[in-house]
């Protein structure tokens, strides 16, 4: 359902921190005070892959600020940020305090008669805007958090978030563009959780704003009463690029960089941030599910924050939680379904790496969704992203021939969401094989995704070429080098100059007898080619020759020698150049 409001940026930044008297009048019944039996959790260990690059865990004495040289305090009244919000942000230790057991308190406080003015609360960010991930790295915000303790009874109005912005705000690009990731948002005592990303144009444009993209509400169970960990994982190492959403360490929503255009993304993505923690109240969002403060909502409820952690994974540490490291091999490959509900929720909308569109199934069980990979991977990592309509019992399979088919993954008890599986398995098919729907309605997913590696195709064929040096006869542009052909990622490709003929070759270091070559087409392909082999780069065989070439992913059984392989290109079949995402060759 689209949220209207569903930011909470802020009116640009201003370098000078507003200072404020503000006398809280119903402050005078709340002693500050130790939260009673939760013990202060240490910062946790970096995950696998990860170092810790900063954290705070609120170890200040009871009753005090936060340290003025990690955080500023965001104060002033709530209507300057945009959203509606009603309360004034103070620094008062009374709405921003250290509670002397390791826990960071923003607690909301209303003095009058009337709900709908009268609050004050607290808002702080960071400093620092340097929280990010480089080209081709991962970065991991986290933070456990106890939302506040109220009820949809109780609660009408309260918004509690935990979020970023991007740092190019604070030098003068305009929100949403500089970009905005909600980590953890929930309105109204709920017991939720929503997770957005905010960026282009407002209002509307390819973000929906201000609305956003995001998750939707996600149940969040015990989230008020206890401390639970928020997370967000930008992850720079997959091609396209991610964002994904953990609570409690499970992945429950993910968005990729395909899902808008490159520019919109890189302005709003590619860039550190700073992170905010705040309690508002009124606004928006909050109207959007009903409203509120009203006459039943108490004053005093608190956002109870235990610690917070930003962990970095450098170049080539392969990807985080959701992206299993590597590229999503099933982008694009043809995908076929048991049943599709219309026309309009076809099969190849799992694989198109969209998540705003998806393929849904007949209303009836078993349903099935299937992808050609165009030859055997290894597959390590299967990531389900399932609409409302989810699968309560289904199978992960794979295939070498789309007929015999092998389990690699099952469950009877399936929640919708993010499925992020670890698996173990070979084959040239994919399939996600629906047995028990969740709902009245069919099976549908936004996403079908892998990660894996070329295995060989069985025969004890190993693949030679990935990560050996290519040189071709001419490339577009930098950007497209033939290097890129070799390099394992589909996500990057060769191109040559736009004329006949040219061609590409790799050295593979030594002899090989050559028995497979695959060559995975971009959309300028050869309609006429030879592959051929070469003792020395210089006397060429030819081991397999076309006329009638048809691109895609053409997988070709050849019998050859050589220390240098050739991909030679006679006559185009576009008016560009010849495209190769990847030249791989096998053999022993």
């Amino acid at each position: 359902m689209p949220v209207p409001h569903h930011r909470r940026t802020r009116i640009p930044f201003t370098t000078a921190i507003l200072a404020t008297s503000l006398l809280v009048l119903s402050a005078a019944g709340f002693a500050v005070a130790t939260l009673t039996g939760t013990a202060a959790a240490a910062v946790p260990s970096a995950p696998p892959g990860f170092t810790l690059t900063w954290s705070d865990d609120f170890n200040g004495a009871s009753g005090t600020g936060v340290d003025t040289g990690t955080w500023k305090y965001d104060t002033g009244p709530g209507s300057t940020f945009g959203t509606g919000e009603i309360e004034t942000m103070t620094n008062s230790t009374a709405n921003v305090f250290q509670d002397g057991g390791g826990h960071l308190v923003l607690r909301a406080l209303h003095s009058g008669t009337n709900p709908t003015a009268g609050w004050t609360s607290g808002r702080i960010e960071t400093q620092a805007a340097t929280f990010g991930a480089p080209p081709g790295g991962v970065v991991r915000m986290e933070s456990s958090i106890q939302q506040p303790n109220v009820t949809t009874a109780n609660g009408a109005g309260y918004w509690p978030a935990f979020w970023m912005l991007g740092a190019p705000l604070r030098t003068g690009t305009p929100w949403p563009t500089s970009g905005e990731i909600d980590i953890l948002e929930d309105i109204n005592g709920r017991s939720s959780v929503f997770g957005t990303l905010h960026c282009g144009t407002n209002p509307g444009g390819v973000c929906n704003e201000s609305t956003g993209i995001g998750s939707g509400e996600r149940p969040c169970s015990g989230c008020q009463t206890g401390f639970h960990t928020y997370a967000v994982e930008i992850d720079r190492s997959v091609s396209p690029e991610q964002i994904r959403w953990y609570l409690d360490g499970a992945n429950y929503f993910s968005l990729s960089a395909s899902r808008v255009d490159a520019t919109t993304w890189a302005n709003a993505v590619d860039h550190p941030f700073f992170i905010i923690y705040d309690l508002a109240m009124g606004g928006g969002f909050p109207a959007a599910f009903g409203g509120g403060p009203n006459a039943a909502t108490v004053s005093g409820g608190q956002m109870n924050i235990d610690y917070v952690a930003v962990y970095n994974k450098g170049p080539g540490g392969g990807g985080g939680g959701g992206g299993g490291g590597g590229s999503n091999i099933a982008q694009g490959r043809p995908t076929t379904a048991s049943s599709v509900e219309n026309a309009t929720l076809g099969a190849a909308n799992a694989t198109d790496g969209n998540a705003g569109t998806r393929w849904a199934s007949a209303f009836s069980d078993p349903q099935w969704i299937q992808v050609d990979l165009g030859q055997p991977y290894a597959i390590s990592r299967v990531t389900l992203t399932w609409e409302a309509a989810f699968a309560r019992a289904y199978q992960i399979q794979t295939s070498n021939d789309g007929t015999s088919w092998t389990t690699i993954a099952s469950t009877t008890t399936g929640d919708g969401g993010t499925d992020d599986l670890a698996v173990t398995g070979t084959g040239r098919y994919l399939r996600m094989n629906g047995t028990q729907r969740a709902t009245q309605f069919g099976y549908s997913l936004w996403e079908f995704a892998a990660a894996g590696t070329p295995s060989g195709g069985g025969g004890g064929a190993t693949l030679l070429s990935q990560g050996r040096p290519a040189t071709s006869s001419s490339s577009e542009n930098a950007s497209f080098g033939p290097a890129n052909a070799v390099d394992g990622n589909t996500g990057t490709r060769w191109s040559s100059a736009f004329s006949d003929p040219q061609w590409i070759q790799v050295d593979l270091g030594a002899s090989h007898a050559i028995s497979r070559v695959v060559l995975n087409w971009e959309a300028a392909y050869g309609r006429a080619y030879q592959l051929q082999t070469s003792p020395d780069g210089a006397t060429w065989t030819t081991v397999f020759s076309t006329t009638t070439g048809t691109g895609g992913v053409a997988t070709l059984n050849v019998s050859g020698t050589g220390r240098f392989v050739r991909m030679n290109g006679t006559a185009r079949a576009t008016q560009f150049g010849y495209s190769l995402f990847e030249f791989q060759v096998f053999g022993t």
